[in-house]
């Protein structure tokens, strides 16, 4: 999406922003493959690595591991984008039109996620209503609608009416059998609306990870992105400030997550207040650390891998559902030439078949930037 430069005289990419979204889906295409792999093929003789690879996978319930911030990222990095995409239009074009590409958007992000879980196909029990891409667009709408029409006062006023009145809904309003305050998975409020509430599939079967409440603070995830691209966009700040604001911005979310925490655990499957702050300060950092490496110092080669996938995140997604990239590099990497790999050094012949596995959407994703082909909703 075009972004404005500090100066406002011309329209350019934000690199870093690029960047960041193509890190963010690497991990989505398969890399936490790789810390399994490594975890086996250093058991007895690396504990460290171990411990690494478990970084890879998400908690079962409650706490936090780096693959737990791999989504409400991408929510982040969604509310920065929006800054400078309905920005631009509103500037040039007026609200209205803005809140006309805000809702289309919306809607066909929502529309791929249906048709991603299988559509209709298997009856209308069976539709997923709710899932990843459609919690990005429900997001995006509500962050969009928000940016649009109101102050960045009021937006903060309601990042943190978002906040506190989910924590006070699921401390403070009683589940029949249960009653108020029990934070347990399938005893807590969100899960028990889902259950009652929410119509079709879902993926932990009496609910949903991506379910109905919590699309509250997954609003509020997408509108700390927005504050972020308004930093970024200020023209009265230094590249360094910039730096420096989002690093301390970072540090700040993460001592309130934390601290709140031993109130209102972090805990993803319920997106809790929590959960939305801490995953808030680690965006901010790495924000931050992506536009100095990548704006500020002009370092830009080793980053252009997630540049191509940055900019197509959408396409590569859907693909990577249709064609099963782990099948198509085990018929390149698998077989005899995985066993003799193995066989030389245990797990490599493993490792080679995952990294193969990501080297295809790498491949996807510079085939269509060279053609230009993107993705854009």
């Amino acid at each position: 999406m075009p972004v404005t430069d500090t100066e406002g005289t011309k329209r350019k990419r934000l690199l870093s922003l690029d960047a960041l979204r193509g890190f963010d889906m690497f991990w989505i295409m398969g890399a936490d493959a790789l810390g399994g792999v490594a975890a086996a093929m250093a058991k007895d003789r690396a504990e460290w690595v171990v411990h690494l690879a478990d970084q890879l996978e998400h908690v079962a319930w409650q706490g936090f591991r780096f693959y737990d911030l791999i989504f409400p990222l991408f929510v982040f990095i969604a509310g920065v984008s929006l800054v400078f995409s309905l920005g631009r239009i509103v500037e040039e074009e007026g609200k209205d039109e803005a809140f006309i590409r805000l809702v289309q958007r919306a809607f066909l992000l929502y529309l791929l996620g249906v048709l991603y879980y299988g559509g209709w196909s298997k009856g209308w029990d069976e539709v997923r209503w709710l899932g990843v891409l459609q919690r990005i667009a429900i997001s995006y709408l509500g962050a969009g609608f928000l940016f649009i029409f109101f102050s960045a006062r009021t937006c903060a006023i309601a990042l943190g009416g978002l906040l506190v009145g989910y924590w006070g809904l699921m401390n403070f309003v009683p589940v029949p059998g249960v009653g108020a305050g029990n934070m347990e998975e399938g005893k807590n409020l969100a899960n028990w609306i889902d259950l009652k509430f929410l119509p079709g599939y879902k993926h932990d079967k009496t609910h949903d990870p991506e379910g109905l409440l919590s699309s509250l603070t997954a609003v509020a995830s997408c509108l700390l992105g927005t504050f972020a691209g308004r930093w970024m966009q200020r023209g009265d700040k230094t590249p360094m400030a910039k730096v420096g604001g989002l690093a301390v911005a970072g540090v700040a979310l993460l001592v309130l997550g934390w601290g709140w925490s031993f109130q209102f655990p972090i805990i993803k499957k319920i997106w809790t207040s929590s959960y939305v702050l801490v995953a808030g300060g680690w965006s901010c950092l790495l924000l931050g650390l992506f536009y100095w490496l990548v704006d500020v110092r002009g370092w830009t080669r080793w980053c252009q891998p997630f540049v191509w996938v940055g900019l197509n995140p959408i396409a590569v997604y859907l693909v990577a559902k249709v064609v099963d990239m782990d099948i198509l590099a085990r018929r390149v990497a698998g077989g005899p030439v995985a066993e003799g790999l193995n066989r030389w050094v245990p797990h490599l012949g493993d490792m080679v078949v995952a990294l193969v596995g990501i080297g295809w959407c790498f491949l996807l994703a510079w085939f269509l930037h060279r053609r230009k082909l993107y993705l854009r909703l």
